[in-house]
């Protein structure tokens, strides 16, 4: 059975993301959704937040799950058994940037990156353009999944939507 990991950050997962997790089911038994910290960026939504709508995102896609990677990426591998991860590359930035992270997985634990090319009608769509375009106004529902619009324009207000991740403890 080959496990394979198709982790990001998800802040917020879009329909680009959803079309690399799709085709990756078709090509493994199972797909762990990994999301992750990205310690380079700032999430917009908290880590609860993004793996709820990622699961949501998912629903009725039998061999895939949702998780969240707690630290390195190798050790999330070996903890649910992957031998592969599977990445989505948009063009040749994506590549330059993906490159060194995949030869180093590969060199710390010995799994290998496949890279599946995005589909051309989504390669405009990229997180951090979705909440760009959602921060100053625009529409990004058709960008993203079922509530990922509500859930991003809340946590750009600043407001709580009804979701089923309790409120944290001391905050009104």
């Amino acid at each position: 059975m080959t496990i394979a990991v198709s982790p990001g950050s998800y802040d917020p997962i879009t329909l680009g993301h959803l079309d690399i997790i799709r085709r990756a089911s078709g090509l493994f038994d199972e797909v762990v959704v990994g999301v992750a910290k990205n310690s380079s960026k700032s999430a917009l939504l908290t880590a609860d937040q993004r793996l709820e709508l990622a699961r949501s995102a998912c629903t009725g896609m039998d061999n895939v799950r949702v998780e969240l990677v707690p630290g390195l990426l190798v050790d999330f591998c070996r903890q649910v058994g992957a031998t592969v991860i599977a990445k989505g590359l948009r063009g040749g930035a994506d590549f330059d940037a993906e490159l060194p992270m995949a030869l180093m997985n590969r060199h710390l634990v010995g799994v290998e990156t496949v890279f599946i090319p995005g589909d051309p009608a989504l390669a405009h769509i990229a997180s951090s353009l979705v909440k760009d375009v959602a921060r100053y106004g625009g529409s990004i529902d058709d960008c993203v999944p079922d509530g990922v619009s509500s859930a991003v324009r809340a946590a750009l207000d600043g407001t709580v939507v009804a979701s089923r991740i309790p409120p944290k403890q001391g905050v009104s």
